[in-house]
């Protein structure tokens, strides 16, 4: 169901729940100017269908946002809702909403609301910033103008972080406002917002607070709001599900074992440059999407004739590639026939 503004915060402490996908776009044709509709539809029924994971996380940084244009960002979120509650109606469908003007945000939000999206998240504005007080005007211009429940992305790659009062500042004033995905791996941060706002879900890019028991003391939330669950695991080796459910049946030690022995603990390390840093600007938090949808093309899934980011991304190296597959390899996710 789509949670209105009013009932957003009670909405989200049941709802938000498992592994939540961030979608990547195939694009085709001359320098990716197209998108490959058929291979995206794949990949939402791959997602919801195939490794049952009951939420998605539309048009965000690994959907490579900034290089779309409104019409297609809306496509991809009307054919992620058809796709994925045509096998899963209880599915949750987050549309990221993210632009660089307030109207455009709020013509996506409003699309999103119409369109049968459950929440949608606003990453913190990427120009011209002034501060928490900027990022509060540009939130209470969308709520004031839809009834849909809000979430905040907290991402580096904005070029500002909220800190904590920043953002319970708006939680307090913006009552849609229910959840927020903390990106700039900051606990301490995030462990000073549940204090200031103790009803807003929280999901902390920095995993390791769930192993310190953060999600039993009501810190964080069970829900990953946005990650690629899909690169790290397949039909025949569920090490990401299995992981998280122990995660999130508070069997600490065992998750933490099976993490080491499965191989997950180390493929996330071998994956995390590639996916999040260009080396020629080693300081920006990245979302290179040539890297994410060539570790797609590695476990089987459709990228598209163009393999490549849309500018203003550089081409993926060959060095990348081969780093990737062998991270793979390592993982046990390809063998040595097809790697």
């Amino acid at each position: 169901m789509v949670a209105n503004a009013k009932d957003a915060r009670q909405w989200a402490r049941n709802a938000l729940h498992g592994i939540g996908d961030s979608l990547y776009t195939p694009f085709s044709g001359p320098d990716g100017d197209d998108i490959d509709w058929d291979a995206y539809r794949t990949l939402v029924r791959h997602c919801v269908g195939t490794l049952r994971h009951p939420m998605l996380w539309v048009t965000s940084g690994v959907a490579e946002f900034w290089s779309l244009t409104m019409a297609e960002r809306k496509m991809l979120l009307e054919i992620a809702i058809e796709e994925a509650r045509g096998i899963d109606p209880d599915v949750i469908v987050q549309s990221c909403t993210a632009a660089m003007s307030a109207k455009d945000c709020l013509e996506l939000t409003r699309h999103a609301q119409d369109a049968g999206a459950d929440i949608v998240y606003i990453q913190t504005p990427m120009m011209e910033l002034h501060g928490g007080e900027g990022a509060l005007n540009f939130f209470r211009y969308i709520a004031d103008r839809t009834d849909i429940a809000l979430g905040m992305f907290n991402s580096p790659s904005s070029g500002y972080v909220l800190s904590a009062q920043e953002s319970a500042q708006i939680v307090d004033e913006i009552p849609a406002v229910c959840a927020t995905k903390e990106g700039s791996f900051r606990p301490h941060q995030s462990r000073f917002l549940h204090e200031l706002a103790p009803d807003l879900v929280i999901w902390e890019c920095d995993t390791t607070v769930y192993r310190a028991g953060w999600l039993k003391a009501g810190i964080v939330g069970p829900g990953q709001l946005g990650t690629t669950g899909y690169l790290f695991e397949t039909p025949k080796k569920r090490a990401l599900s299995q992981y998280w459910e122990l995660v999130w049946n508070d069997k600490l030690l065992e998750a933490m074992d099976y993490a080491q022995e499965s191989g997950l603990d180390q493929f996330e390390l071998d994956m995390r440059g590639w996916f999040t840093r260009y080396p020629g600007r080693p300081d920006y938090f990245t979302h290179w999407g040539g890297a994410f949808k060539y570790a797609a093309s590695v476990v089987g899934l459709p990228i598209g004739s163009y393999p490549e980011s849309r500018p203003p991304q550089a081409k993926l190296p060959e060095q990348a590639r081969i780093d990737i597959r062998a991270a793979y390899r390592k993982y046990g996710l390809i063998d040595d026939h097809n790697a």
